[in-house]
């Protein structure tokens, strides 16, 4: 029989949440190259472009390809003829494994899970406790999946049960487009069709973790149902035109993949979930005979890409900016930031929300006036860096406090990713304010355009913290200008008709 020892599980563990943090798979950057070269949009193809060099520079730097390192979700098959070695119970082990990662000196990752959910939120420190599914199998090993899901491609998780005479391909199509751009496309979409509520979310979530293989499904052909919906999602998709961080263009998904299981005859459960540009899944089979062993692809994997935005760029000095200044910025326009900014997430709006409508001060030293703030929760730094990864989150959980940090603070403009909604684009005009983005999926990259870092407030909220950036270049593109106008909405209508007059380019 065979006895697998509880540290090889840990260690497993451990070790695989470090490598997928650092690693994306060959077959997704394989994926995304091919998306890059026929990327025909400009803003598309850059941003496809720094999500390349990203993940390149995070496997020599061997750091997070995403400043959210996710929530860990784990799929073990444990064989019914192994017999455990082990003191501590499977979710102790897997929850060791987890902790041991996130703490990890030489990687920290960030800790983003927070307790008690709707109430206090306090973070649990090391990113416990993992999501964990189980399923006892014929056999004498242990199957094990990992992977880490980020926040902002989580959040976009859509279910509904049809009537069974309802059009799957019509229900997907009306979703995508509400999902926004906070899912960092482009990405794979996981769709699960049948069972009961939670066990289609369940193949929504499982199917992720196939490998990208919609080419070679297009070369051979469908052979049934959840293939033949693969291939007219794929196309039907992509032909929204939504594009590469929602900026318009050809490629919205690498691929769509479909689980399906017998449903009720009444029932038609149908659960979509997409996954970002930091995809991040390995698997391993522990065999009794030690801890499970990944090997890193090597650099030849990753394509050679150069970036540089300074041709065509305006350089923005931050210190002295004015509402007479960002009135010229025109939407789409990549600039280059200089100077100081401030950050803050969710918590810190909430906080300062309360602090405002009390009358209280904010605290000594946090002063948004004339600032921009950027929507980041950093990892820690190591070595000599200042900063960790420091992409940004998305912005649309921001919008109900924009029109206060606007009003109340004078803050100048705004930094995140994705789309903005209607009542913070309102408010961004009202103001005279801007909102920028820079590229979700390339944190470390963006790091490197912050020279400077301290905590400024609310020390207490761990990654959650006022932090003030000192950058230098920080690529950024005007997403609302001043008078409202958003690239989330024009770019795709644009390309959206664009591929409308050439199918044959995602076909």
């Amino acid at each position: 029989m065979t006895r697998i020892r509880q540290d090889d599980l840990i260690t497993s563990i451990a070790d695989a949440l470090q490598f997928i943090s650092i690693y994306h798979p060959p077959d997704f950057i394989q994926a995304m190259h091919q998306a890059y070269e026929r990327e025909a949009s400009p803003a598309a193809r850059d941003a496809i472009a720094q999500i390349l060099i990203n993940s390149r520079m995070c496997a020599e730097g061997k750091r997070p390809v995403c400043q959210d390192t996710g929530i860990v979700v784990v799929f073990i098959k444990i064989g019914m003829d192994i017999q455990w070695d082990a003191e501590l119970s499977l979710e102790d082990m897997i929850n060791a494994g987890v902790r041991r990662a996130y703490l990890h000196p030489d990687n920290p990752l960030r800790a983003s899970i927070v307790s008690d959910p709707d109430g206090a939120r306090r973070n649990t420190g090391d990113n416990t406790p993992a999501v964990i599914h189980t399923e006892l199998v014929p056999g004498n090993r242990v199957d094990v999946t990992v992977a880490a899901k980020g926040g902002g491609s989580e959040n976009k998780a859509r279910f509904a049960i049809l009537n069974p005479s309802d059009s799957i391909v019509d229900w997907v199509l009306k979703q995508v487009p509400t999902m926004g751009a906070g899912w960092c496309p482009p990405g794979i979409l996981g769709l699960g069709i049948g069972g009961s509520a939670e066990k289609a979310m369940l193949l929504a979530k499982e199917s992720l973790m196939d490998p990208i293989d919609i080419q070679a499904l297009q070369a051979r052909g469908a052979s049934n149902r959840a293939e033949e919906l693969r291939l007219e999602l794929y196309t039907k998709v992509n032909a929204l035109g939504i594009g590469a961080q929602g900026l318009g263009g050809l490629t919205t998904v690498l691929d769509v993949k479909v689980r399906d299981y017998p449903t009720h005859a009444a029932s038609k459960p149908v659960a979509l979930i997409p996954n970002c540009a930091a995809t991040r899944h390995a698997h391993f089979v522990l065999d009794g005979s030690g801890p499970a062993r990944l090997e890193p692809p090597p650099l030849s994997a990753w394509p050679e890409i150069t970036w540089d935005a300074g041709a065509t760029s305006r350089r923005v000095q931050l210190e002295g900016l004015t509402k007479a200044d960002i009135a010229t910025w025109q939407p789409g326009e990549t600039l280059l930031l200089n100077g100081r900014i401030l950050t803050g997430r969710d918590a810190a709006h909430k906080r300062i929300a309360e602090l405002l409508s009390r009358g209280e001060p904010l605290p000594e030293g946090l002063d948004f006036r004339g600032r921009f703030i950027y929507y980041v929760g950093p990892v820690d730094p190591v070595r000599d860096e200042v900063v960790g990864p420091a992409g940004p989150t998305t912005a649309t959980r921001m919008d109900k406090f924009t029109d206060m940090m606007l009003e109340q603070t004078g803050l100048l403009g705004m930094i995140g990713k994705a789309e903005r909604g209607p009542a913070a684009i309102a408010s961004i005009r009202r103001h005279g304010a801007a909102y920028l983005i820079a590229t979700g999926g390339a944190a470390y990259l963006v790091s490197k355009a912050i020279r400077a870092a301290r905590v400024v407030a609310f020390a207490d909220m761990g990654m959650e913290a006022v932090y003030e950036f000192e950058v230098v270049d920080m690529p950024v593109t005007v997403a609302v200008d001043a008078r409202g106008q958003s690239v989330h909405e024009t770019g795709p209508a644009t390309w959206r008709e664009h591929i409308a007059a050439i199918p044959v380019v995602i076909a």
